[in-house]
């Protein structure tokens, strides 16, 4: 098979969102990664417009446009048209994950006190 983009992508897995048009955004696993493309991995069949869509990852702190080139089931091929890369805004996972293990804390010294430890 010929390879026929113009960089050799990055193997990743970084979370991504995907929204496109007035359809609600949908999460996605980035699989690789280039300056140019990337390939996007759903849990379930996308319907992404294949105009333009927007895909942003998180751990990246950046956003891009992009066009969906090819798709595969639950698999999606994009090629990024807007080189300018826009920095998300500020996120509040780290608000998020620090409550969650919070949380966690809590519940195991329940499990120790029910146990007896």
């Amino acid at each position: 098979m010929d390879e026929r983009r113009k960089d050799v992508r990055d193997k990743v897995l970084f979370g991504g969102v995907a929204a496109g048009d007035a359809r609600p955004p949908k999460d996605c696993v980035v699989r690789d990664i280039s300056e140019h493309g990337a390939r996007i991995e759903f849990k379930s069949g996308a319907r992404l417009p294949k105009d333009q869509i927007s895909l942003a990852i998180a751990r990246k702190g950046k956003s891009f446009l992009a066009k969906t080139i090819w798709w595969r089931d639950n698999i999606v091929g994009v090629a990024f048209t807007d080189p300018a890369d826009q920095t998300l805004p500020e996120s509040d996972l780290e608000e998020r994950l620090r409550k969650s293990e919070k949380k966690k804390r809590l519940l195991q010294r329940k499990i120790n006190d029910l146990l007896g430890q």
